[in-house]
This record gives C-alpha cells, sequence and structure tokens, in this order.
C-alpha cells in the first residue's frame, strides 16, 4: 500500500480500526465479561457523557481553538436544574431553563475570546475555574439529592436499550447533517483553515466564534443533563477532568488540532472509544490513576499518528 493509499484509509477508517482494535485486545483480557449483551449497552450508556461532551469541544477545536470548561458547564447546569426541580418546577422548564443557562456560558466564553483577543485556551481554563466555582458555591458544595423519578428516567431503557445513548445517535445523525449541508458550518471550517483568509473572503469571525463556544456550551449542558439524570443526584465536582476525555474523543476521531478538519461520525467513534477503555479498565480492576495515564498517553500518541499520517503525501 502506497503511503497515499494508507492516508485515505486511515482518514476514512483509522478510528473504527482503533476501536475494533481495543474492543478485541479487551475481549482476550476479559472473555467472561467484557462482551456479553449486558455490558456492551453498558459501554453505550458510559460513552454517552463523553460523546456529548466531544461533540461539543468539536466546535471549539474546529477552530484551532479549544475549550477546558466543558466539564464545568455541565456541572453548573446539572447542579442548577436539580436546585429547580428541589423547588418543584417542571421537568421540561427545568431543563430548558438549564440549557439556556448553558447558553449563556458559552456566550461569555465567546465574548471574552473576542474582547480580549486571547486564544480559547487562557480564557477557558479560567472560566473552567470560575464556573466549577459557581457549582461550588450554589450547591454549598454538597450533592443534590430526591430528584424526581420522571427525571432520572431519562436515563432509563427502551425496547433494551439505554435511553441517553439513543439520544446521543440522533444527536450525531442532526450534527452531520449540519456539518455536511449548511453554509454556517462550511464557515465554521473557512474559519479554522485559516482565519485571516475566511476574514477576506467576509466571513464575520467573531460571530461565528462565539456561535461555536455557545454551541459547544449547550452539548456540555446536554451532557449534563444525562450525567445528572444518570447518577440522579447532582455532584458540584461532577465532570471534573471531563475535558480531557472530549479532546481526547475529538482527536482520536480524527479532529484536526490546528483546525479546520474533522468530522462528527470520527468523533461520535472517538467518544466510543473512551467509553470502551473506560469500561474495560475498569473490568479489569485497573487503578484510576492509571486510567488518566492511558487516556494523557491516548491523546498524545493520537496528535503525533495525525501528523505522522498527515506527513506521508508530502514524503
Amino acid at each position: 500500500m502506497t503511503r497515499a493509499k494508507f492516508k485515505s484509509f486511515w482518514d476514512k477508517f483509522g478510528t473504527l480500526s482503533i476501536l475494533i482494535l481495543i474492543m478485541i485486545c479487551l475481549s482476550i483480557a476479559s472473555p467472561k465479561y467484557f462482551m456479553t449483551p449486558d455490558n456492551v449497552k453498558q459501554i453505550g450508556l458510559q460513552s454517552t457523557v463523553y460523546i456529548l461532551l466531544a461533540f461539543g469541544e468539536f466546535f471549539a477545536i474546529l477552530l484551532a481553538g479549544i475549550d477546558l470548561s466543558v466539564g464545568s458547564v455541565a456541572a453548573l447546569v446539572g447542579t442548577f436544574i436539580a436546585m429547580m426541580l428541589k423547588a418543584n418546577v417542571p421537568v421540561p422548564a427545568a431543563i430548558l431553563a438549564g440549557l439556556l443557562i448553558s447558553l449563556v456560558l458559552g456566550a461569555v466564553n465567546g465574548v471574552l475570546i473576542n474582547a480580549l483577543d486571547l486564544h480559547p485556551f487562557v480564557v477557558t481554563l479560567g472560566t473552567n475555574t470560575i464556573f466549577r466555582g459557581v457549582t461550588l458555591v450554589i450547591s454549598k458544595g454538597s450533592p443534590i439529592f430526591g430528584l424526581p423519578a420522571s427525571f432520572k428516567g431519562i436515563s432509563g431503557y427502551v425496547l433494551g436499550f439505554p435511553i441517553p445513548f439513543i439520544f446521543a445517535l440522533v444527536m450525531s445523525a442532526v450534527l452531520i447533517w449540519f456539518t455536511n449541508q449548511t453554509v454556517v458550518a462550511r464557515n465554521l471550517y473557512a474559519l479554522g483553515g485559516n482565519k485571516q483568509a475566511a476574514w477576506y473572503s467576509g466571513i464575520n469571525t467573531r460571530q461565528f466564534t462565539l456561535f461555536a463556544h455557545m454551541l459547544a456550551s449547550f452539548l456540555a449542558g446536554v451532557a449534563g443533563v444525562i450525567m445528572t439524570s444518570r447518577v440522579g443526584a447532582a455532584e458540584p465536582t461532577a465532570g471534573e477532568g471531563y475535558e480531557t476525555y472530549a479532546i481526547a474523543s475529538c482527536i482520536i476521531g480524527g479532529t484536526s488540532f490546528f483546525g479546520g478538519k474533522g468530522k462528527i461520525f470520527g468523533v461520535l467513534l472517538g467518544g466510543l472509544t473512551i467509553g470502551t477503555i473506560t469500561n474495560g479498565l475498569n473490568i479489569l480492576n485497573v487503578s484510576s490513576y492509571w486510567q488518566k495515564v492511558v487516556m494523557g498517553t491516548l491523546i498524545i500518541a493520537s496528535v503525533a499518528l495525525e501528523k505522522l499520517v498527515g506527513s506521508t503525501v508530502k514524503d
């Protein structure tokens, strides 16, 4: 196989190949438990939050930026919704209000990035701490229990399949359509590929930067709804470090850290890969400390592999 053909193959099937290889290895390591129907469903359920956070992170990375606040946004939205539910606000109204809050948090990120003209890494590093602090303040650092059964039911099962994972698949279909068929998405890809050229071509770079970060936070807010519903309580420390999983899902899924390149389907597979690894390591009783080592290694290896494969055509 020539280098050009290998690059073409990797662009199309690289993430899927990684996922299949990992599943084979974990099946060999744990033949009695890993590939059982119940555990496969558990992988889907466990992957949902990673997938939704990664979908949001995708749009930040697409602009050659990053959003380090997605985990804190998910926690803050979940806590806000739980507090409203405890105040007897109807479930749909509480969820809607929580998602509106997520849009406001995304707007804060976007406005600060545009106004201060700083790299998103710096801005979202700061807002990540701010949003987490606000979550701890409004919850007084304590979990919020006793949520309605109808809210917990969001993370139930239908026809034997976890509802959150079905929702993630539907969301992926919507985002695939959005990224492939809309002018807005084409402008986002153009902005990520070359910001100056996008500006010269008439694209309002500030407006689309704001939009991308609002979309990222909105999807993180959706992840927060699922996360809170699944646990049955709002934990103020929930989602800590989840930005790492979101970034890893995007990079493993083929999204370029340098902007302008990536596909939602790849991110979906990347999130499934992270969920599969986490599930498999838990089954094998691997320490959570070592799991962090694995995730960090995966991010570095994925970026290095992207550069290596990308350079094959030039050689």
